[in-house]
Order: C-alpha cells, then sequence, then structure tokens
C-alpha cells in the first residue's frame, strides 16, 4: 500500500478522536483488489485497519500483552467487502439483487430503487400504479418510469414509503439539501458522555488475544453495514446479541453472512413481556448499536441520549443511510441507493453512460469497520477515563470522504485476485456454510469467529 493507504488511515483515526499518526500497521497483499474508478481499495483498508487498531487499543486498555505489528492483507480485505457473493451453503449460492433493485430510464435522466424485501417492493410498486397482478410486474414498471421525470419517481416512492432516488453528479448532490447537509459533517461522530467513574473490565484469557472478551453488546441493526460491524466485534470476542422484531421479515443469505460469532433472537417490544426481557438484556448492557433510520426507536426510549441518561457509561453507536441532518434524515436507505444519490453510480459509469456501481458495497462495509472502531475506542476510553461514548456514523457522509476526500487510484481497471484464499468451509445448522475470512485478525487472535451463526431468532433473550 501507497501512502495514500497511510495518510487514509490518519484520516479515519482522527476522525475517531484518535492521535495524528497511528503506527503499528503493515500492509500487505496482493494488487488488483476491489478495482474502480473511485478509491475503494483505499477505503477498505484504512477502515479495516482503524478497527483493528482499536481493538489493540482496547487491549492496551485491559493490559493484555502485544507487540506486534497488525497485518492488513489486500486479499483478506477484498473478499471481506464482497463476503455476501462468496457465501454458499452446501454449495448453492444465495441470490443478492432482486428484479426491482435496479436502475431504470425515466423520462429525464435514471433513478434506482430497491425492493428486496417485500414490504419495499409492495410499496414501490403500488406507489407508480403498476399491478401486482400484472403479467410481467418489472417490464410494467419499466414503461411506467419511462414516462415520469425522475423527480416524481423519487418524490411519489418516498412518500409511500418505498424506496427510489434519482441519479445524480457529485455536484448535484452537493447542491441538493441532503448533499448540503451532509457536506456540513465530519466522516463521523464521537462524543464522549460525562457520567460515571472509569470501569475496570475482568481479565481476559491470555490466548486466544480477545480485547472484546465479556464485552455484551445488543445488536439492534439489519441490512450490512451494522451486522458487519457486531460481526467484526464478536471476532473480538464480545457476546452479541441480535435482536430484532419478529415482524420484520430477513433475507436468509443476509443474515447468515453477517451472523458469524453472534447469536439470535426475537423480541417485539411493543408487547410488554418483550419490553421487559429486553429491559433487562440492557440493564446488563455495555454496547448498544442501532441500525435503524433516525426516529425510528425513540418510542421505545431507545435514543441515543435517552440511553445513556438511563445507562451511563454505555457505548451507544448509531448508523442511518443519510446522516443525522436534513431533509432525508428519516428517510430509508440502502447503500445502492445512496451510491446513486451521491454521485457514485455516475462517476462508475460504464462505457455505453448507463449508471454504474463500486466492485463491493463498500459504503456498507465500511461504515461498518468505522462503527466498530468507534464502539471500541469508546470501550477503551471507558476504561482510562470512565463516562459514556455516543458515535453517529452515516453511509452518505461514508459516501462524501470516497468521493472528496480520498486520492484516485492510479488506475481503475486491473484483475480481482481469486478470493477462494480468504474463504473457507464449516459445518452449521441447516448445512455446510463456505464463506469469506475475516478482513483482519489480531497478532495472537482467532483466525476466525467462535461459531457459526444460529438459525435467526433461534437464541433465548440472555447474556452467555
Amino acid at each position: 500500500m501507497t501512502v495514500d493507504g497511510d495518510t487514509a488511515l490518519e484520516a479515519v483515526w482522527r476522525a475517531l478522536g484518535g492521535g495524528p499518526h497511528p503506527t503499528g500497521v503493515r500492509w500487505a497483499g496482493p494488487a488488483g483488489v476491489l478495482p474502480s474508478r473511485l478509491p475503494t481499495a483505499v477505503l477498505a483498508r484504512a477502515t479495516v485497519a482503524a478497527y483493528a487498531l482499536a481493538g489493540e487499543e482496547l487491549a492496551a486498555a485491559r493490559g493484555i500483552a502485544g507487540g506486534a505489528d497488525i497485518v492488513v492483507d489486500s486479499g483478506a480485505v477484498g473478499a471481506a467487502f464482497t463476503s455476501e457473493r462468496h457465501l454458499r451453503r452446501d454449495g448453492r449460492p444465495f441470490g443478492s439483487f432482486a428484479p426491482l433493485s435496479r436502475f431504470w430510464r425515466a423520462a429525464d435522466g435514471w433513478v434506482r430503487t430497491h425492493g428486496n424485501y417485500p414490504h419495499h417492493r409492495a410499496r414501490l410498486v403500488a406507489a407508480l400504479g403498476v399491478s401486482e397482478t400484472a403479467a410481467d410486474v418489472t417490464d410494467a414498471l419499466d414503461r411506467r418510469i419511462a414516462e415520469l421525470p425522475v423527480a416524481m419517481v423519487e418524490d411519489v416512492v418516498a412518500r409511500s414509503g418505498g424506496l427510489a432516488v434519482a441519479v445524480r453528479t457529485p455536484d448535484e448532490w452537493t447542491a441538493h439539501p441532503q448533499g448540503a447537509a451532509v457536506s456540513a459533517l465530519p466522516l463521523l461522530s464521537v462524543d464522549r458522555i460525562e457520567g460515571g467513574a472509569p470501569r475496570s473490565m475482568p481479565p481476559a484469557p491470555p490466548t486466544p488475544r480477545l480485547p472484546a472478551d465479556g464485552v455484551r453488546v445488543l445488536d439492534l441493526t439489519r441490512v450490512i453495514a451494522g451486522p458487519v460491524a457486531t460481526r467484526s466485534l464478536a471476532l473480538f470476542g464480545a457476546d452479541v446479541l441480535r435482536v430484532d422484531s419478529p415482524g420484520l421479515p430477513e433475507l436468509d443469505g443476509q443474515y447468515l453472512d453477517t451472523g458469524f460469532g453472534k447469536r439470535s433472537t426475537l423480541l417485539d417490544l411493543a408487547r410488554r413481556v418483550d419490553r421487559a426481557a429486553f429491559e433487562e438484556l440492557l440493564a446488563a448492557a455495555d454496547v448498544v448499536v442501532t441500525g435503524y433510520r433516525p426516529g425510528a426507536l425513540d418510542r421505545f426510549g431507545l435514543a441515543p441520549r435517552s440511553l445513556l441518561d438511563r445507562r451511563p457509561g454505555l457505548v451507544v453507536a448509531s448508523l442511518s443511510a443519510w446522516g443525522p441532518a436534513g431533509p432525508w434524515a428519516d428517510r430509508r436507505g440502502f447503500d445502492s441507493l445512496v451510491q446513486a444519490a451521491t454521485g457514485i453510480a455516475v462517476r462508475e459509469a460504464a462505457a455505453d453512460g448507463a449508471p454504474g456501481a463500486l466492485p463491493a458495497q463498500a459504503l456498507d462495509h465500511g461504515t461498518g469497520y468505522l462503527l466498530a472502531a468507534a464502539v471500541l475506542r469508546g470501550l477503551a476510553s471507558r476504561v482510562r477515563d470512565g463516562g459514556g461514548w455516543s458515535a453517529r456514523l452515516s453511509l452518505a457522509q461514508t459516501a462524501r470522504w470516497l468521493l472528496l476526500d480520498l486520492p484516485a487510484p492510479a488506475s481503475a481497471s486491473g484483475e480481482a485476485p481469486d478470493p477462494a484464499a480468504w474463504c473457507v468451509e464449516v459445518d452449521a445448522p441447516g448445512g455446510r456454510l463456505r464463506h469469506a475470512l475475516p478482513a483482519v485478525t489480531l497478532p495472537g487472535g482467532p483466525r476466525t469467529w467462535a461459531h457459526p451463526p444460529t438459525p435467526w431468532g433461534s437464541d433465548a433473550p440472555r447474556w452467555r
């Protein structure tokens, strides 16, 4: 890796509240990883390195001996950033994007939609006046969108609770009110919250080195970015319990890919008995990670400030698609939509001018590692100085960093290395899983997660 990678890591570490010149990282691995016009590989390696450094910082705060450099292998990073593509169960791949999750030609430009989940598909189709009973829904939607200006598609679908955005250039996004709001924000926000004395942690086993051993993490996230963060915390030894509503569907492959090392339970927070179970979990938690749109959990008393008021010393990390401020702050969003809205799809356009995409869902994965790094730094700060820690990140802020602040790669071409060297197989409930290894492991740490994913919702709502 070149000095550009070191510069990117320094920027991330400063954003996380660390010192200006992080040390102890050694770059290795093949060239050609995540080739693109934008510096996707630089983003990937810098965010993974920051996560590993934060893990080492927590280990040092707990008195866990170390000393060796962290090796960030570009091949492992590339495989991890595309982990959902390498997942197999009994040799069979999982689907990725559904037919209605794609680019469409509108009357005056392009739009990107997302319909992977049944409720999002239903809202998209209904908002645009297409019947689910049509002989070919995709063809009918194609004709309908072609009749409408992009601004109308975006507005009508958003008002219905569906997911569609106009494909914009970077300049058009900057001029948009939401783009302007994001431009005023740093890469991420981290704040120490006063309250609580330094909190020591029980000794961790010397081998393997697990800096987050004994840390209890409530995982209130879905899709990719948040679950990548909590999967990363599980690798370092945290007891991660993912909590989902039984009324929200989940995609099997997506859950399995991000479920390594974690457990999964179902709680309906609108039910008194489930809410009581959740409050009991919260009373013993060290970390809460939320990945729902801003305000979605507030009615349950799960806004960051409310959590910290009720439990001083908690580490709270919140993730959103579009950022905490601006007219789109409370909108739903996914990596593919943020790429389209912010100008990434234009920068990665195909030769014929059609919008393109990054070689990975890099906003999701990169933001996930940043989120994990923020949590680990918060835990280390709590050991040393006490207090709580609040972190806020968004896919749109990571997109802005990629577009404007990272150095462009020398070449967008190149043949990516075969990911097989960074994939393994493991027996799991439901079949044998082939999966990507972690993006990085700490010196003396485990090569992979302690256990494969448990079936969705199969675990009791209690800590280990």
